[in-house]
């Protein structure tokens, strides 16, 4: 799979973002590959209502309805329509019994979890907390030129023989060659974010992702 992530970038933000992410919609319904995007709060109502692909939160609070200002309540997400979330990105880290109660949340509303890990021994060590799939990302490769499985092709090896079947890989990865390498070495699928939302052709990029997978 290919999972974007919007971030908070000025091209996927707002009228932009619904715009990239119908090109996600279109570029997935013409090549039937499993491509999933993860946006901001504030676009996530209107954009799960435009695509028919997976849409996923950035984040999400381990809280309830209730007196929670400014958190992202589980309940809201769900209800906006998307089938997952982010937790732990290397931008937005996490305590790990933050993550284990926002885990347990998630599981309640029938939300899967992209759990992120900066390594392939941390992405272990979150096996047991069962999220529905963990990306390991070094942190020193995301937004970068080069992917992490040209730069660090035993990063991802070593995480898809610790993770198995859940094991996400990303950080740098820009093109086809990079997710067809990442597979190649066990991994599942990919995250990535700049390689898409800051291509001046999104579309010609996620045709060119999408040849990786087959």
């Amino acid at each position: 799979m290919i999972i974007t992530n919007f971030k908070t970038y000025e091209s996927a933000t707002g009228d932009a973002a619904l715009a990239l992410a119908m090109i996600h919609d279109k570029v997935a319904k013409e090549t039937g590959a499993d491509i999933r995007i993860a946006v901001q709060a504030a676009d996530l109502y209107r954009i799960a209502q435009a695509v028919s692909i997976p849409v996923y939160a950035q984040h999400i609070d381990p809280v309830g309805f209730g007196s929670n200002t400014g958190h992202i309540l589980p309940e809201a997400v769900e209800a906006a329509g998307a089938k997952g979330t982010l937790l732990n990105h290397s931008e937005r880290r996490l305590e790990r019994d933050v993550i284990q109660k926002s885990i347990e949340r998630a599981k309640e509303l029938g939300l899967e979890v992209v759990l992120c890990a900066q390594d392939p021994e941390e992405g272990a060590s979150f096996v047991d907390l069962d999220p529905t799939l963990i990306a390991v990302e070094p942190p020193e490769l995301i937004g970068g030129d080069i992917s992490v499985s040209t730069a660090q092709p035993e990063i991802v090896s070593d995480a898809a023989k610790l993770i198995n079947d859940k094991c996400l890989v990303g950080a740098g990865v820009k093109n086809g060659a990079d997710v067809k390498k990442s597979l190649e070495l066990g991994a599942k699928g990919v995250l990535l974010a700049s390689g898409v939302t800051k291509a001046s052709d999104p579309e010609e990029v996620l045709l060119d992702l999408v040849s990786g997978l087959s």
